[in-house]
């Protein structure tokens, strides 16, 4: 069952269409310094990878990130940074493939031509100095003993090289997932420049002066005081008439005291 479900994420992988930040060959432009660590510190390299891989939340770590049928059954909840520690320095190749594998399903993201056929090349010449190894031994020849000497190390080198150039590869990628390099997000806080500030002038309205509201008057709001408003004049003299209001109103018996209240 488990190897079943490994062959369709495989074959799933075939579809993506996203692609890696950066691919292998570039990855030493890239980041120079981390590449140089994966490569003599690969072990190390992949503990960090595998845990910013799971956001620093080790409860989520499963043996190989669940790709082989030992995951989770090594008591990884127990101890799961003690079991990533024996994953790394054990299983090292399967470690960084799992790093590479969990990053690929949550990011959709495919393996490019280039990358096939590096680390294809790289398997070639493992499998073709394992064979050399074991005709040397069947065979006693110490030529051929030494011609698998120089394909093991030669074997081990461009081992060691992919190692280092994928990790650099998932690093860069979580860089960008991390949004520490490239647009910045839509919420992030803008920069300085474009804030505002207390001593900043404001700037002019545009269309100033401003149409009227709905309901006002052209000209509203009034002038302010000693500009001409209220008019002298305002209110008109004789108004309201000294005659106002009637004499005799109102009325003193009003209202009535047997008005309803």
């Amino acid at each position: 069952m488990v190897s079943q479900e490994y062959l369709e994420k495989m074959q799933a992988r075939q579809n993506f269409r996203n692609l890696w930040h950066t691919d292998m060959m570039h990855t030493i432009q890239a980041d120079t310094p981390y590449c140089c660590f994966s490569l003599w510190c690969g072990p190390c390299a992949s503990y960090l990878l595998r845990k910013r891989a799971l956001y620093n939340d080790m409860s989520r770590y499963v043996c190989c990130a669940g790709y082989v049928p030992c995951s989770g059954k090594c008591g990884e909840s127990k101890c799961p940074e003690f079991c990533l520690c024996t994953e790394v320095f054990c299983c090292f190749a399967n470690s960084v493939a799992s790093t590479r594998f969990l990053l690929q399903d949550e990011f959709n993201i495919q393996t490019t031509q280039c990358d096939n056929c590096i680390i294809g090349f790289m398997f070639c010449l493992q499998q073709l100095a394992c064979i050399f190894s074991i005709v040397a031994m069947i065979v006693g020849s110490s030529e051929i003993e030494e011609a698998s000497q120089i394909l093991n190390c030669l074997s081990d080198l461009v081992y060691c090289s992919v190692c280092a150039c994928m990790q650099t590869q998932h690093k860069v990628e979580m860089d960008k997932r991390d949004g520490k390099f490239g647009p910045q997000p839509m919420m992030a806080v803008p920069p300085v420049q474009q804030m505002s500030r207390i001593d900043q002038p404001i700037p002019p309205h545009v269309g100033y002066p401003p149409q009227p509201a709905y309901g006002q008057p052209y000209g509203y709001p009034p002038p302010a005081q000693g500009q001409g408003y209220p008019p002298a004049a305002y209110p008109p003299q004789g108004y309201p008439p000294a005659s106002y209001p009637p004499q005799g109103y109102p009325p003193a018996a009003y209202p009535p005291s047997n008005h309803p209240r």
